[in-house]
């Protein structure tokens, strides 16, 4: 898999998945929990603090002694490791020379002794390059729970982003479960769009209500008559959907007129065909339905075709943003 593949993945340590920043050597000069924030991190020429230059990432002090910096995150999610991204962006004289990665699969327990763990080397120590995405893929295709970021000897990490799949143990869920299926942390995955000019499709399926306008899926103006914008969703189980909630939250004066959400049954092997109605047969699950601004949309009864479906198709007529959508169902 190659670097711009795996970064299409999910980032399993995301802060707005649940991913958590649990300790670290030092972080006297910036916070640790910078390391798991949205974006690349950005740089404000004159803002500084008590301890010196503000910076928006994981910053230790000079080391002055013998060792290196560390740093414990856990994932939102068990998951298989794809690519990793080191990003020392606006780190420019203040960068490490060099990183690598052990990983644990630790069951979650509230005291976890640390001293006990096995860490797995999943990255040997590898040069960082300043200001930049530093990718690297991961061979090791075990579960892991928890990572530890090892930088050497000191300096500064804007963002670190682990890429690659959710590992949900289906077997522990009663097939009589009711679990949203399009959910990011059960498996879920936004797989395709038409357009996503403003916000990308994965905020669709992010755990909680979007934070603002940014925090959902957002098309461009489309003045082309009859216009509909779409977006594809795998769901994390082929399952039946027996009620949607679809949010437009922050969404105001740009909230689609409209929704349509349709649903196809296909082998994961044929997801490149989605695009292509000729080659999928797409059922409708939610009929076309008048939307309102900055509110949350359930549907029960209007539900007309309950699957079982591997991916969901949701159209909006003719354009705007659509903060969240949820698909309760139970497995098949």
């Amino acid at each position: 898999m190659s670097e711009t593949v795996f970064t299409n993945l999910t980032d399993l340590a995301a802060e707005r998945l649940g991913g958590k920043v649990l300790s670290c050597s030092d972080d006297f000069f910036a916070e640790k929990e910078n390391l798991i924030k949205p974006g690349r991190g950005i740089f404000i020429a004159d803002k500084y603090t008590d301890r010196g230059k503000w910076m928006d990432g994981w910053e230790s002090r000079r080391k002055r002694t013998a060792g290196h910096d560390w740093c414990i995150i856990e994932l939102a999610t068990s998951g298989k490791i794809h690519g990793v991204d080191i990003d020392t962006n606006h780190f420019l004289g203040n960068h490490p020379p060099h990183a690598s990665i052990e990983a644990a699969n630790i069951p979650l327990t509230e005291n976890i002794n640390w001293g006990a763990v096995q860490w797995t080397e999943i990255l040997e120590k590898s040069p960082l390059q300043p200001g930049s995405q530093n990718l690297y893929e991961i061979q090791d295709r075990n579960i892991y729970t928890h990572l530890k970021l090892h930088i050497y000897p000191d300096g500064g990490v804007a963002r670190l982003k682990v890429y690659g799949e959710v590992h949900k143990d289906w077997s522990t869920v009663d097939a009589s479960e009711l679990i949203n299926l399009a959910a990011a942390t059960n498996g879920a995955k936004s797989v395709l769009c038409n357009d996503m000019f403003f916000s990308h499709m994965e905020n669709l399926i992010m755990p909680g209500r979007g934070v603002n306008m940014g925090d959902g899926w957002e098309t461009k103006r489309n003045r082309t008559p009859n216009n509909k914008d779409w977006v594809i969703v795998r769901l994390a189980h082929r399952g039946t959907i027996e009620k949607i909630l679809v949010d437009t939250c922050h969404f105001k004066g740009n909230y689609p007129d409209s929704c349509l959400i349709e649903g196809c049954d296909i082998d994961l092997k044929k997801e490149s065909k989605l695009a292509d109605d000729d080659k999928v047969e797409w059922k409708t699950i939610l009929p076309q339905s008048k939307l309102s601004a900055d509110h949350e949309h359930f549907f029960e009864d209007e539900i007309k075709d309950k699957g079982p479906f591997t991916h969901v198709r949701l159209s909006i007529f003719p354009d705007g943003g659509i903060s969240r959508m949820r698909l309760w169902g139970r497995m098949r």
